[in-house]
């Protein structure tokens, strides 16, 4: 049983002082994924670079919250890009889409990952959102029934089929 740790979970939009702590989260995302599809993801490796981080974090159509210590350290990220639809035959609308939720190993069951969903959530009404998309792979069935529990439901199916080994 892992022990739940008493401290205070602060919420706010990263920082480029916290690209050290997010780089180092980032990594332990992608090895729960490349167990799951090695086929797809390169272990030892991580979605964003410092330099990508920067980027995203200066831009406000990518924002990403932060769940941090009392120490002020990162220990969870949600990150998120907004998205509109103004297609002819769709109903034009805006959505943030959750591109990456992760929680240090540290600190999970312990509704970081909550406090950092809810704060999306409230964030995307706050900036006229119509709804809030995420993908999540196929195997992740941790983040498959957290996302389920946050109250979400499937939208649509991605289907594959292999073609090399």
């Amino acid at each position: 049983m892992k022990e739940v740790i008493n401290m205070a979970i602060n919420i706010r939009s990263a920082k480029l002082s916290d690209i050290p702590l997010i780089l180092k989260l980032l990594h332990e995302v992608l090895e729960v994924h490349a167990a799951i599809r090695p086929d797809i993801f390169i272990s030892g490796t991580t979605k964003y670079s410092a330099d990508e981080l920067t980027k995203i974090i200066e831009d406000p159509n990518t924002p990403i919250i932060v769940a941090v210590n009392d120490d002020d350290e990162v220990i969870g990220y949600g990150f998120c890009i907004f998205q509109t639809i103004d297609q002819q035959s769709l109903v034009p609308s805006k959505t943030l889409y959750i591109d990456d939720i992760c929680i240090s190993q540290n600190y999970r069951q312990q509704h970081v990952g909550t406090k950092i969903f809810d704060a999306i959530k409230q964030f995307a009404l706050d900036n006229g959102c119509d709804a809030i998309t995420l993908n999540v792979w196929e195997g992740n069935d941790n983040a498959k029934k957290f996302y389920e529990h946050m109250g979400m439901k499937i939208r649509k199916t991605n289907m594959e089929l292999m073609l090399k080994k």
